[in-house]
């Protein structure tokens, strides 16, 4: 080699190996291809960026011209025979730039090589400053010790020379490399891509850098590696490409860092979409095959599976670690073989085998399941459980999981990790990560993500299990507050819907409910809490039972709403924030009370804030009657006032809630003319037609609870009733209770005239002697019978035990013990005294 002799670094042999030092990038080094007289047959750009000079300016040159030193001849022929023994040298030299200016070089050069039949010489360097001057002892050897891969290849792309970085990373000798192309050499790699690649870089001479891909090795065939590279095309005088010089380096271990937080990173997004503990366990399956495992099985605790059954929960399960493993021997906690092994059930698994054969439990059977020689204490305390090779002739494999080990060395799982599943100190189950198609075995780092996966999912379980909880109590609230039958008895046919704001919860604050009430009569109620959720359900309750209460005592209309409006307003004064004071009520609601009458046919009815009802008439007519609006419950400030229609015979009257007509225009009256036109439908059942009119109201969700009650009246017809008018003489008893007896044996009640003569008599005596007329007789046949005595006094007799020397008070002791139930109820007139009576069936 001709060119003139650079100098070695101060204090350092001629081109000893160093040791290993900081890595760097080499990828922008000033490079050269320079043949063995001296003469430079190849420039890249990175060398004219730092030097100054263009290719055609220096291809076909001497090197020697470029050195700003003097020259060395016998130094020069030492370096080339270094290089020519395959060693390679490295050194300091100064050289000189195209603007005349000097610079200091960190000078490499390589082993020698052929190209193009003449004997070549890769030269390589960066500028020397002064922080990176730091010794022999920091910097690598360029060529033979550095821990980037370097070669050179020719225009066809074939192998001209590479150094033994690259012979390590590949596993391939450098004999079996030169003069074969890339995909010839490592079939495994991209091979295709990087050689389209690099005739891109030889076509165009634009360098490529930092340029990733994975492939697997002959070096390490078990696993996929990851490789940064850079290309270089090398010019000649003329500024023609005639090759390229490449760089890879191994960054495997930052691949691998970058996708096992990319892999966390997704399941936390991924994993939890919905609030049920089945699909959860599933999603984490799914999630982790095949990116981290090939066969992923979630095992989750009997209680937590079935979180909605009380029934099931074991002792010691929802505790804390230690507290469970303390009762790890309790029968409700073990499986039925008495073996520590926790009860469990399979409730999620995925295989890159379809239908996951290897798994020796389907969803939902029982598992018992933990890795030998771990007891229940693992699932509490434990940690993650690495075994990198799975030996099925284990003992305690073979001796402990018979069917497990046969599915080992059936379908070739050879290394697992196995996590148990925790969440705010609550054990869960159990999460097994397997695999058998991927060669590379699990290793400590692959821990730590799937530790991290199968905590983020234990939080979601726990959050399911904790929701179906609460919401199996809510649901169980409402439905023991919602009324189990509608009894309209013979005065209506009843039909009721009710549709949830949240499908999923089930639990709102609407009501409605159908009240026997004394004379045939019956009282329908529909009603509005403000809010969802289990707290609107218990307030709910509360006006329910309120409704029930004040129903039993025959108020009107208008009186039962005040009496709901005053307890609305004490529920509001114990909330937190109630002041009582005239201040906005913490509950609110709305309700609309009727009452109908079939032996009238009138309906009267009051409403505090909700909307009026919609009635239907026999020819199909629909109408809203006009009611007093009344201020919502809870306002205290504005009476409340009733109004009187008439429903005759097979009418239709349909109370609802303001979800059912506002929808999501929040249009009331649009929404009340589409109610009425759903209700005209004719030749439909009442249950079809009330879920008909839902299903046309409300297709999709909507943000607010919907109930819908529907009834079609009856007459009580002429025949089922019969009224007397009573003088206010005591003789005239006797005359009632004649009468009384003749009618029940006209409607072949006789089984009941004894009694109902003994009733008469107490209180149409009761009516004589201590009220005033007129007083009236009434008996209604339907289901029961009633029998009703009127007068104009508004003092109700009391019923009182009387004593042993006393002469009388003992009627109405016997009226009550007579009847299946009597009471009192006031009239603009008067009262009423009734009783009932049951009819048997026959």
């Amino acid at each position: 080699m001709a060119c003139p002799g650079p100098q070695p670094e101060p204090g350092a042999g001629p081109a000893q190996p160093r040791a290993a030092g900081p890595a760097y990038d080499t990828a922008s080094d000033a490079t050269a291809v320079v043949a063995g007289n001296g003469t430079v047959v190849g420039w890249t750009r990175s060398a004219q960026d730092l030097l100054g000079y263009r290719a055609p300016e220096v291809v076909g040159r001497s090197g020697g011209a470029l050195l700003a030193m003097a020259e060395d001849p016998v130094r020069v022929a030492g370096i080339a025979e270094r290089c020519r023994a395959g060693v390679g040298w490295r050194g300091i030299a100064d050289v000189r730039r195209r603007d005349g200016g000097r610079i200091e070089l960190d000078l490499r050069v390589s082993a020698s090589f052929h190209m193009d039949g003449r004997e070549c010489f890769l030269v390589s360097g960066r500028e020397r400053r002064p922080e990176r001057i730091v010794g022999q002892s920091v910097l690598d050897a360029f060529l033979a010790g550095s821990p980037i891969g370097m070669a050179v290849l020719g225009p066809d792309l074939r192998y001209v020379w590479m150094n033994d970085t690259l012979e390590r990373f590949s596993g391939v000798p450098r004999e079996h490399r030169v003069g074969r192309t890339l995909g010839e050499v490592l079939p495994g790699l991209e091979a295709d891509s990087i050689e389209t690649l690099m005739r891109g870089v030889l076509d165009t001479g634009i360098p490529v850098i930092d340029y990733e891909y994975l492939g697997w090795t002959w070096a390490d065939p078990r696993r996929e590696r990851a490789y940064s590279t850079s290309y270089l095309p090398l010019t000649d005088g003329d500024g023609r490409v005639t090759g390229l010089c490449y760089m890879v380096l191994d960054v495997t271990d930052r691949w691998n860092a970058q996708q096992r937080l990319a892999l966390v990173n997704d399941a936390g997004a991924s994993i939890g979409s919905t609030l049920d503990v089945m699909r959860t366990a599933q999603e984490l399956a799914d999630f982790a095959v095949p990116r981290f495992a090939d066969l992923v099985l979630v095992d989750l605790l009997e209680p937590v599976v079935s979180p909605d059954d009380p029934g099931t929960w074991p002792t010691g399960v929802g505790l804390s670690g230690p507290e469970l493993a303390r009762t790890a021997t309790t029968p409700a906690t073990t499986s039925a073989s008495g073996s520590g092994r926790p009860r469990m059930r399979r409730a999620g698994m995925r295989s890159v085998r379809e239908g996951c054969p290897e798994a020796v439990s389907r969803i939902g059977e029982p598992v018992d399941f933990l890795p030998p020689p771990h007891g229940l204490r693992f699932l509490a305390e434990g940690e993650p459980v690495l075994i990198p090779v799975l030996d099925p002739d284990d003992h305690a494999w073979a001796a402990d999981q018979p069917a497990r080990a046969a599915s080992i060395r059936a379908h070739g799982l050879h290394s697992l990790i196995c996590v148990p599943m925790r969440a705010r100190d609550t054990v869960l189950g159990l999460t097994t990560f397997i695999r058998s198609d991927t060669p590379a075995p699990f290793e400590p780092d692959d821990v730590l993500p799937a530790r991290e996966m199968v905590a983020r999912a234990a939080v979601c379980v726990d959050n399911a299990r904790r929701y179906t909880q609460e919401h199996t109590s809510a649901l169980t609230l409402q439905r023991s507050l919602l009324p189990h039958t509608l009894p309209g008895g013979t005065a209506l046919d009843v039909a009721s819907a009710y549709l949830p704001a949240d499908a999923k919860d089930g639990v709102g604050g609407d009501w409605f409910d159908v009240i026997p009430l004394s004379g045939a009569r019956v009282a329908l109620v529909v009603g509005d809490v403000v809010g969802h959720g289990i707290g609107a359900a218990a307030t709910m309750g509360r006006l329910r039972t309120a409704v029930h209460t004040l129903a039993d005592m025959d108020l009107p209309p208008d009186e039962l709403l005040a009496h709901l409006d005053d307890l609305v307003l004490r529920l509001s004064d114990e909330e937190p924030g109630g002041d009582g004071h005239g201040g906005p009520p913490v509950l609110g609601a709305t309700c609309l009370y009727a009452v109908y009458d079939p032996v009238t046919q009138s309906c009267t009815m009051a409403r505090a804030g909700h909307p009026p009802p919609v009635v239907v008439a026999p020819d199909g007519r629909v109408s809203f009657p006009e009611l007093p609006a009344g201020p919502p419950l809870g306002l205290g400030t504005m009476p409340f006032e009733t109004a009187r229609t008439t429903l005759p015979e097979g009418s239709l009257i349909g109370l609802y809630t303001d979800g059912l007509i506002e929808g999501r225009d929040r249009d009331a009256e649009l929404g009340m003319a589409r109610l009425g036109g759903a209700l005209a439908q004719r030749g439909l059942s009442l249950d079809a037609l009330c879920a008909r009119v839902v299903e046309q109201l409300v297709p999709v969700p909507q943000p607010d609870d919907v109930a819908l009650l529907l009834a079609r009246t009856h007459e009580l017809s002429p025949d089922h009733v019969a009224s007397w008018e009573i003088p206010t003489d005591p003789a005239a008893v006797a005359g009632a209770r004649a009468e009384a007896a003749r009618q029940l044996s006209d409607w072949d009640l006789e089984e009941l005239a004894m009694t109902t003569e003994l009733i008469v008599s107490e209180l149409v005596t009761n009516a004589v002697r201590h009220a005033t007329g007129p007083i009236r007789l009434r008996l209604l046949r339907q289901s029961v019978l009633t029998c009703e005595v009127s007068d104009t006094s508004s003092t109700s007799p009391r019923l009182r035990h009387a004593r042993t020397t006393d002469e009388g008070g003992r009627g109405l002791f016997l009226v009550a013990q007579l009847t299946r139930r009597w009471g009192t109820r006031y009239t603009p007139d008067g009262k009423i005294i009734w009783t009932e009576q049951e009819i048997s069936a026959g």
